[in-house]
């Protein structure tokens, strides 16, 4: 049971805070789901009502859109069926080594995640371009008017972006990620402040260092999926070849035998060989899934901890 309340809240930031510490423990990306709902709400009845006092205000909003514990239980409810949504259907329970050695292949989260692998390059090749293009296009344009309008529309573009990879991290990698932007500036404030909250905000920059991670991993996730799935593929399919006569590089196919070239002598692989290489192409398959698994939950972590606000406590 949550703790309520101890006092009605006078403010936006005592509701803010009070919501905040009735959802501690809970998942970052729903605290700041709810945080901006209920600032975005609360800002909105503000502004309805401009001759009215704030805690006026905040009286009736408690009345009608709930006290901060009550928010806080609503949106852990909701929580319970947004887990439900991301989590793939239950596997069957595999105690055996090879059952859960094999069983990725029955994981629907294998494939999200090697999907997300081979989309990897080209977002990653995207948003490398668009942070290096705004950061370079920033400095240069800030010793001139527009620069500073520039800059707004950069770092607004990236949290924009942010939201975007979330959302496809979320599908396919099944981590739980935002929904909403966090506020970074109160209302009120003079506009060269707000563009300062933007460069104090550690988020502006964790999400400009992940847009900046997100070439080299892609190179590397797309590499490692391409290359150990064309190996393992080609290797389960050398006994389909066998039968056939074709040519294929330095390997000439004659019959039902098969002349490799290695460079110091032609071998003729049988059958034998065959079926072990293709025995070898089936492990190195669900090896490969394994590892492509494994590194889209690692990589669920990293954009977990760069594009996630954490400063909940």
């Amino acid at each position: 049971m949550k703790p309520s309340s101890p006092t009605t809240p006078r403010t936006i930031v005592e509701y803010l805070n009070q919501l905040r510490a009735a959802l501690r423990g809970a998942d970052p990306a729903l605290i700041q789901d709810a945080l901006y709902d209920a600032e975005e709400h609360l800002r909105a009845e503000l502004a309805d009502q401009p001759g009215r006092d704030e805690a006026a205000m905040l009286e009736q909003v408690v009345g009608s859109y709930g006290a901060p514990d009550e928010v806080a239980e609503i949106y852990r409810d909701q929580e319970i069926k947004i887990q439900r949504a991301i989590r793939p259907p239950p596997a069957p329970q595999r105690r055996s080594l090879m059952g859960r050695f094999f069983g990725v292949a029955a994981d629907a989260r294998t494939y999200g995640a090697l999907f997300y692998m081979l989309l990897s390059l080209a977002t990653g090749i995207f948003y490398f371009t668009w942070a290096v293009t705004g950061v370079s296009m920033s400095a240069g344009l800030s010793v001139l008017i527009i620069g500073i309008p520039f800059v707004v529309l950069f770092f607004g573009s990236v949290r924009g972006l942010s939201l975007l990879e979330g959302r496809i991290v979320e599908t396919m990698l099944g981590v739980r990620m935002p929904r909403r932007p966090a506020y970074t500036a109160q209302p009120g404030q003079p506009l060269f402040k707000r563009i300062g909250s933007m460069f104090t905000d550690a988020r502006t920059w964790t999400t400009l260092l992940y847009m900046f991670l997100m070439l080299p991993l892609g190179i590397v996730y797309f590499t490692l999926s391409v290359t150990l799935l064309s190996v393992s593929i080609a290797f389960v399919l050398v006994p389909l070849a066998l039968p056939f006569q074709y040519l294929w590089g330095d390997s000439v196919f004659i019959g039902n035998r098969v002349t490799v070239d290695w460079g110091f002598g032609q071998h003729v692989p049988g059958w034998s060989e065959a079926i072990v290489i293709c025995v070898i192409g089936i492990a190195l398959l669900f090896i490969t899934l394994h590892l492509v698994r494994g590194l889209g939950k690692l990589h669920g972590q990293i954009a977990k901890h760069l594009l996630v606000q954490s400063s909940f406590d």
